[in-house]
């Protein structure tokens, strides 16, 4: 259980004062050993603190070993949209779940449970983002371009991806709890990994709950292309198999909503990415079949192109 991890995550980026720096020393105090850095980016519509903590397992490469290492990326524009919006938005949701996951592995790791594979967390937190208009509802945007945000947010060593963002603002995901993607590697939406099913039944108790990416989600922002949100915008700049973990709603609720940070939808999205963060290094939880892809790319070639700008031509 880790709702104790998601109200302290709340409260530390529910302020017009909340920082990176807030946070990093929060997530030391739970262990000594988590590697915890925060970077100031400042953009055209302000600034925002990324934030990227490194756990390591006893068997990850930190350490020598070869257990594969999982990212773990927050998505979002920003956690609150002072001074337009008091409070929290829902867009807040990706920040919250990374920053409770790096506190509940922080304090497994202090106690003694370690994880075999390092697991890398990122997001960033802005409590003064500025907003943009989008049907059926506003979303946040963020103080920093796009590619400037993956640039940190996503690293070469992950060898594969949880995606977390907020996704309310649709009529695509009818249910209040958090949702996965199918698998997306190399320009290629592959079917719903099997194991993260399996998780995502055990965390919940209830039958897993999919929702639809399209080609257009899997492109790069900027290229005039209508997205769901930012969530699968991690498989645009890295080879790497990507998830996305949709917080969800229900009915459409802006991004910009204050009040729609649903506690136990959090608490159950967090245990999720704590629970495959687990499998994953064990080599126990694939987000795909390696033989299957090398043969999709046999027969179909190439997608790659699908993860560049505009179209551009890959070798």
């Amino acid at each position: 259980m880790v709702l104790e991890e998601v109200i302290e995550a709340f409260h530390l980026i529910d302020s017009p004062s909340s920082s990176g720096g807030r946070v990093a020393s929060a997530i030391k105090r739970r262990w000594g050993g988590v590697d915890v850095t925060v970077e100031t980016l400042k953009g055209k519509k302000g600034a925002t603190d990324f934030l990227r903590v490194i756990i390591p397992g006893v068997k990850g490469k930190i350490k020598g070993g070869g257990a594969p290492t999982l990212g773990i990326v927050g998505r979002l524009g920003g956690v609150g949209a002072r001074p337009k919006q008091i409070g929290a938005v829902s867009d807040a949701d990706g920040a919250i779940v990374a920053i409770a996951s790096a506190f509940k592995m922080a304090d497994m790791s202090y106690k003694g449970d370690l994880l075999h594979g390092d697991v890398i967390i990122t997001t960033h937190i802005c409590p003064k983002a500025p907003i943009k208009s989008h049907r059926p509802a506003p979303m946040m945007s963020s103080p920093v371009d796009m590619g400037t945000a993956l640039a940190f947010e996503v690293d070469d060593e992950m060898d594969a991806i949880l995606s977390v963002d907020t996704t309310k603002g649709n009529e695509v995901i009818n249910h209040t709890g958090f949702a996965i993607s199918p698998t997306v590697k190399e320009g290629y939406i592959l079917k719903v990994s099997q194991d993260l099913l399996d998780v995502m039944k055990g965390v919940t108790g209830h039958a897993p709950v999919t929702f639809p990416i399209t080609t257009q989600d899997i492109t790069p922002y900027g290229n005039g292309i209508s997205h769901i949100n930012s969530i699968m915008q991690p498989s645009t700049v890295i080879d790497s198999p990507v998830v996305g973990v949709a917080t969800t709603a229900e009915q459409i609720v802006a991004g910009i909503g204050t009040g729609a940070n649903y506690p136990f939808a959090l608490e159950a999205t967090t245990r999720f990415c704590v629970e495959v963060a687990k499998s994953f290094g064990m080599g126990r939880c694939h987000f795909y079949d390696g033989e299957e892809f090398a043969r999709i790319n046999e027969l179909y070639g190439s997608m790659k192109v699908l993860q560049t700008p505009r179209g551009q031509k890959t070798q």
